[in-house]
Parts: structure tokens; sequence; C-alpha cells
């Protein structure tokens, strides 16, 4: 079943009617919809209220810490979405792989998988490990009527180069090593990696979210080539995997330009662009039947209110044409940025696409 099949009864019928789903399904939409990636988190001053002397991954597993946090932004912006507040190590840290989330750093892990008999680490992942997640989502969706929420997973090969590296990595050696030197040991991995994912997602759409977007990250790091052989297999396993659920599937890389053709082909209904492609061209690279997610480049939020509005102009005329299109920035929120201008900037994009 595709997101163009979903029977609007499946979830409440002013959220499936919402221009978020809209957007993402392809029909006609009252104005463009808008949401931001990483739009919770460290650009709102509650935020980091609500997060004092709290770990992070302690705040991922924190029901009423993860409903307050992922409505914050929809109550400041009047987003056409919320995003489910996590971080795409949750899963691996929920089967219990030593690891944490470092300030400054990123995810940080004790010992990484490089060998055959490493992969013991990576168990199943069952509903029963992350209970706090449809505990969480369960209170979301009580609280945000007609917007839909988001829910969210690390793909494949991102979760693959933390855990091969141990960390954040610029140049991902170790990562490509072994997919270029043990090609079945890295297939196994990723696979296994699907799995972990899959179930992820599935725990989030049937606790209650209307859409799912898979961040593959590091993505970029790769040629076309590797991405088909290496790569794509692992992906299309986890959006195929939640096909029969119906709700649109998202795929998110930074740096893709040259594979957003096979992200596309991998299985999303919607594919998100980075700021380094104009989405008229990103639409023929990607080709029919697909919508697209982007793409304002979130530094241009330091700039002055003029400077925002005519750089949303280009995204918008470039996406004018478009089946469908979701307003989003080409990356996530930056942490400094000021909140009042994605507050206007929601508000320009409304206006300026209204009805039209």
């Amino acid at each position: 079943m595709s997101a163009n099949e979903r029977p609007g009864g499946q979830q409440p019928k002013a959220t499936y009617e919402s221009a978020f789903l809209k957007a993402c399904r392809r029909e006609p939409v009252p104005h463009t919809p808008v949401w931001f990636m990483r739009q919770a988190g460290r650009s709102l001053p509650e935020y980091l209220k609500v997060r004092e002397g709290i770990a992070m991954l302690d705040s991922c597993m924190r029901p009423d810490l993860v409903a307050e946090i992922t409505l914050q932004p929809v109550r400041r912006h009047n987003v056409d979405a919320a995003i489910y507040f996590s971080d795409i190590v949750v899963p691996l840290k929920a089967i219990g792989i030593d690891l944490d989330i470092k300030p400054g750093v990123g995810p940080v892990v004790e010992k990484p998988i490089r060998t055959r008999a490493d992969l013991a680490q990576l168990r199943d992942l069952t509903p029963d490990d992350v209970s706090y997640v449809t505990e969480a989502i369960g209170l979301l969706t009580a609280e945000l009527g007609s917007t839909p929420l988001i829910g969210f997973a690390g793909a494949p090969f991102t979760l693959a180069s933390y855990l091969v590296e141990g960390g954040p990595s610029k140049n991902h050696e170790h990562t490509k090593a072994l997919m270029y030197g043990d090609p079945q040991l890295w297939a196994d991995l990723l696979d296994r990696l699907a799995e972990i994912t899959s179930a992820f997602l599935k725990v989030q759409i049937e606790a209650g979210a209307s859409a799912v977007q898979l961040f593959d990250s590091w993505v970029g790091a790769l040629a076309p080539a590797d991405y088909r052989r290496s790569v794509m297999p692992a992906s299309t396993k986890v959006f195929e995997s939640v096909a029969s659920y119906g709700v649109p599937r998202i795929h998110f890389g930074v740096g893709t330009g040259e594979l957003l053709g096979l992200m596309g082909e991998a299985g999303a209904d919607v594919v998100g662009v980075d700021w380094r492609v104009p989405l008229d061209v990103a639409a023929t690279r990607v080709g029919p039947g697909k919508a697209l997610q982007g793409n304002l480049d979130p530094a241009v939020l330091f700039s002055s209110t003029e400077a925002v509005e005519t750089k949303t102009r280009e995204v918008l005329d470039a996406a004018a044409g478009l089946e469908g299109h979701v307003f989003n920035l080409g990356h996530g929120v930056l942490p400094t940025t000021n909140p009042d201008a994605l507050t206007r900037l929601v508000e320009h994009v409304h206006e300026q696409t209204a009805d039209r």
C-alpha cells in the first residue's frame, strides 16, 4: 500500500486531511506545509530550560519530557507537523549497545563493531525495549489534534558508520574499509541494522505516528555505485517493512545531490533535498511519483528578514511545478538560530502559498 492509497479512516480525518500529509501524498494543499528538522531543541529557550541537568539519552526515555519538547515548536512556530523528539542512536542504546551522546561530540560507542563476532551485540529490538516511545506518542497524539506527528529513525548506513567508527567521522575510513574489504560482513551488518530500524519505526507508527522519516545523515560520503551496491538494499528493506501501514515515508541525507534518484528508488514517498541542489533540478533527478522536501539553507536564517524572504521565494519558485512539496530547511535548525526567525518563516511561507 502506498501513501496515496492509505484510507483516511485509519487515522483521524483532520490529521489525514492536513496540509502536510496531503503534500506527502502529492494532493492539492491549501498552503505549502512547513516543518523543520531539529525544530525541537537547542534553538529554543524553553527546551534548554526543561533539559537543564538532564542527559540527552535520559531525556529521550522520559515520555513526559519527550512530549513537552516535541510540542514546543508546534506551539511557538505553528509548523504543520511535529517530529518526535529522540535521537537516531536510541534503538541501539535500547538493545544494550554501550554508547553515550557526549556534548560537543555526538554519539560515542565504547566497543566499535568491526568483526563478525562483534555482530552479536546487535540483538533484535522489541516493543518492550522502547515502551517509553509508545507512551510518549500516546501523550502526543492526544495533544496534537489535527497536527501530524512524524516518527523517525537513523538509516542503516549512518547507524553502521557510528558503530564502526566508534563516533562521528569526517572521512569514514573504518566504515569504508569494512564495506570494501569484507562486503559480506558489511551486508550482514546493514541487514541487522535494517531489522532494528524497521522494528523501531513500526513501534512509532503503531503508536500513532502519521509519517516517518529515515535519516541517512552520512550517506553523502558515498559514490552512487557504492550506494546502489552496498547501502540501498538495506534502506529498501526498511521502507518495504513499513509499506503496509500506508503512512508517507520520507528519506533524507546530507550532500546527496548525486544520490537523489537512488534514494527515491529505495522506496521513499518523499525525498528530502539539502540546500545544494535546487528543487526543480532535484525533481528531474528523483523522477516522477515522488514529493520533495526542502530546502532553505539553515544559515540563511542568520541574515536579514528581507534576505530570508528572498531566499525563501527562490525555494518556492523552484518548487512551483512539483507534484508535492513540503517546505523545510536543507538540514537541521542550527543551535544559535533566533527562534523568531523560524516563526516568521513559517508565517511567510503560509502567506505566500495560500491557495495559490
